[in-house]
């Protein structure tokens, strides 16, 4: 089924192909400037720091739906061998083989494409199984350290949770950024919090994945008026699923990873960071989440800390 109007007059609008010239490969992290990283910098001022990854298991989120996305195998392969001989140093190693989306991750800009074509016009089929994506790869995102906000959904509109299929729209996120008391700017990296992943927490990845609250596809109009530099949030599939426009599939991961060209992260906990801003009564932070330099990769495994 062909993308609908409202889609390209959606995509027409937030559109940022050759904004920062026709060989820019990062996107919207072109906005994270030293000047913002030193203004993020200035928002640490106790050092408590609340870590946001979820742990990497063969009991992860994923649940077998997205082919070949699997959860960490973790296999030792070297148990205290002594390799230099009898009494010498012993070590022991390991190695995993895992979907580099199946936990707690980075979406790069290259994750998806639409009419054939990727973040700044390049073509989809650049991405192949031998050479990966040739453009855009994960390893080109670099460094990935901003102001961290946190737009706690959940808690502003009074709930744990939100409802199964609750569409976030720019009015939550404007509540949300009230109750923070900060306004979203340049450069920020925003954390959206549905609350949905206590679903996996509590033992249900089934209810986790499926359905599930998310963004609308009206957000990305929003980030793209503030400009936002990445967006993640703690569902599985980032936006709302199934879609709120009927046969509309990842419409938002379009509009932001191909259109945009904006970062967005997903599988997020956002529980312990909830209640760490509404203690420390501040929604703003320091947020460090550098991605793994997969050359190639089109995601990407990221333990990001949040630091107050």
């Amino acid at each position: 089924m062909p993308l609908p109007g409202e889609f390209h007059e959606l995509a027409k609008r937030v559109n940022n192909w050759g904004r920062w010239g026709a060989d820019d490969e990062i996107g919207t992290l072109n906005l994270i400037t030293d000047t913002v990283v030193r203004t993020a910098a200035a928002t640490v001022t106790t050092g408590r720091r609340v870590p946001l990854a979820l742990p990497l298991q063969q009991d992860g989120v994923q649940t077998g739906v997205i082919p070949g996305r699997v959860n960490p195998l973790h296999t030792m392969v070297a148990i205290n061998v002594e390799l230099f001989g009898p009494g010498t140093v012993a070590t022991s190693d390991d190695t995993v083989t895992m979907g580099l989306q199946a936990g707690t991750h980075w979406d790069g800009l290259c994750h998806v494409s639409h009419g054939g074509k990727l973040y700044n016009g390049r073509p989809a089929d650049s991405i192949t199984a031998r050479g990966r994506a040739a453009f855009s790869g994960i390893e080109k995102a670099g460094h990935i350290a901003s102001r961290g906000v946190l737009l706690d959904v959940a808690r502003a509109r009074g709930v744990d949770r939100l409802q199964d299929g609750h569409a976030v729209t720019p009015e939550d996120l404007e509540a949300a950024e009230e109750l923070a008391g900060v306004t979203v700017g340049s450069g920020d990296i925003v954390l959206v919090r549905t609350g949905q992943i206590q679903r996996y927490l509590t033992g249900d990845k089934q209810a986790y994945a499926y359905p599930s609250p998310g963004l609308s596809i009206r957000t990305p109009e929003w980030f793209h008026a503030r400009d936002v530099a990445a967006v993640a949030n703690d569902t599985l599939t980032f936006e709302i699923f199934p879609p709120e426009i009927e046969d509309l599939w990842l419409p938002v991961h379009a509009l932001d990873l191909v259109e945009m060209g904006m970062p967005q992260g997903q599988n997020w906990n956002l529980e312990v960071l909830s209640e760490a801003c509404a203690e420390e009564r501040r929604y703003a932070f320091l947020l460090v989440a550098m991605p793994e330099p997969f050359v190639g990769g089109v995601g990407t495994p990221v333990s990001p800390v949040a630091i107050f």
